[in-house]
């Protein structure tokens, strides 16, 4: 027997808007559980999970993905039509610069169409899972008008939605299809089923606790792990040979249940744009939030001290996660090893080459939510840089630079194309183009307060002095309370 959920007019003309499904879904708490288990979908996907492994940040920083994820998510189905439709240009253009093979020789090109169109298949198809698991499957006009605002999703990126199924009953045997034939046990599905939970580095508001967050995560990484293991469709699992723990089917659909009734709580605890923004927030931000989050950090310092005391977790004792900066500067130095793998290797793949330097332009351009010909100004620059990193680095020519070779170079890399890159990235920044960054954009860039964070002292941020705080974090190696929220956390 279906559920019936509350039916709005819709909107054939605007399906994304306001009165989609998707918007009354959207900050339902079982969100949580579905899109990780798409997410696996998408990875075992031979041509995603290569792209995902060359390209993406979600092993080094899986918050930053998930916090852009869910932007872009919100603006691709926006009311205004304008909002969509640039959105959909920039996702274009991002996925533009994503090709090349995978460790079997084979070839990968995110703008893929059929490629593309298994993304969104994997979306809406664990929407309907995600109810179906929780008790209150979606009746049949209610599926039908989701997946109709799905196609028109494809539509907006793709220009047509021909790569997925116009009936929705021909949908499922698509669906199938692709997953009894084409899916694959690809090491990105295994990352995110059995590394990414076990080794999740903690959000900004849980930062300062290391051993409270490592303890919680022991517990729910494996518990994540099996439920999303168990939601997956059966011949994938049969395929891919992935384990059937006992009582795994009861834990998941119990932990379906449990996040479909917190849909009940009010609205401001489970908004999903909410819970991220508090995440991500550091204290010395200007944000109102800030104080309740230094209140919530002083105390997790406190059980996480405790927590040592009673078990510790290793012989070793935590690292200081807020290491004593100089007196003079606020800054303090990071070790070449440190700073390769905190900052310059973004993919986490232990290696920095292209796709690292990529990936550190497309947050810049993402946080300032830039257009042509100003994204692909900052995405030169960077390459600019990385060739010369690989002149004067890559000894072995072997196309990227190891973390041995990073170590043994000079101090300093402030070359002529860092310089470029800072100067670039002043521009972008600067959006009225009068010589200075205000407060407003210095927020736009590093979300955090504007007066606490420099030492001018005449309310303005000029080129000299922007370009010299990022040369000295990219190439000095010393900690910022600017740019390591912006490049260095998760």
């Amino acid at each position: 027997m279906t559920t019936a959920t509350p039916q709005t007019a819709p909107d054939e003309a605007n399906p994304l808007g306001p009165e989609s499904q998707f918007h009354a879904r959207f900050d339902d708490p079982r969100w949580a559980l579905a899109l990780i288990r798409a997410t696996v979908l998408e990875a075992a996907h031979p041509q995603i999970g290569a792209a995902l492994l060359d390209n993406s940040t979600f092993i080094t920083h899986p918050w930053r993905r998930l916090r852009n994820t869910f932007l872009s998510m919100r603006r691709m189905f926006d009311a205004d039509p304008a909002v969509r439709e640039r959105e959909a240009a920039r996702l274009n253009r991002l996925h533009t610069r994503m090709s090349g093979s995978d460790s079997r020789g084979r070839a990968y090109d995110a703008m893929d169409r059929a490629t593309r169109a298994w993304v969104i298949a994997t979306l809406f198809e664990s929407g309907v899972t995600m109810c179906r698991l929780s008790g209150q499957p979606l009746d049949q006009d209610t599926m039908e008008r989701m997946y109709a605002e799905y196609r028109s999703y494809l539509a907006a990126l793709d220009g047509d939605a021909g790569e997925l199924p116009e009936d929705l009953h021909d949908f499922w045997r698509y669906f199938d299809r692709v997953v009894e034939n084409e899916l694959e046990n690809t090491e990105a599905a295994r990352v995110i089923l059995y590394r990414l939970f076990d080794h999740l580095p903690a959000p900004a508001l849980l930062d300062s606790a290391p051993t409270l967050w490592a303890a919680g995560r022991a517990v729910a990484g494996p518990l994540l792990g099996a439920i999303t293991v168990a939601s997956l469709p059966e011949p994938y699992r049969r395929r891919a040979g992935l384990p059937e723990m006992p009582g795994a089917p009861t834990l998941m659909q119990g932990a379906y249940l449990a996040a479909g009734l917190a849909r009940f709580l009010p609205g401001d605890w489970i908004n999903a744009e909410n819970i991220i923004e508090v995440l991500s927030l550091r204290p010395g931000s200007d944000d109102p939030r800030a104080r309740t989050v230094t209140a919530l950090r002083t105390r997790m310092k406190r059980a996480s001290a405790l927590l040592r005391l009673l078990t510790p977790l290793s012989g070793d004792p935590d690292p200081d996660p807020d290491p004593a900066p100089t007196a003079a500067t606020g800054e303090s130095r990071r070790t070449a090893q440190e700073f390769f793998r905190q900052v310059l290797d973004q993919t986490g793949d232990g290696h920095l080459d292209w796709p690292d330097l990529a990936a550190m332009a497309r947050e810049l351009s993402t946080r300032l939510d830039l257009d042509e010909p100003e994204e692909t100004r900052l995405y030169d620059a960077f390459a600019t840089w990385w060739r010369e990193l690989q002149a004067a680095l890559d000894t072995d020519g072997d196309g990227r630079i190891s973390i041995e070779e990073y170590a043994a170079s000079v101090p300093s890399l402030a070359g002529p194309a860092l310089i470029r890159v800072a100067e670039v990235l002043f521009d972008a920044t600067d959006k009225d183009g009068n010589g200075t960054i205000d407060a407003d954009e210095h927020r736009t860039l590093f979300r955090t307060a504007f007066h606490r964070d420099l030492t001018t002292t005449d309310g303005t941020y000029g080129r000299s002095a922007f370009v010299g705080h990022f040369l000295s974090f990219m190439s000095g190696r010393r900690t910022s309370t600017l740019y390591d929220p912006l490049l260095t956390d998760a």
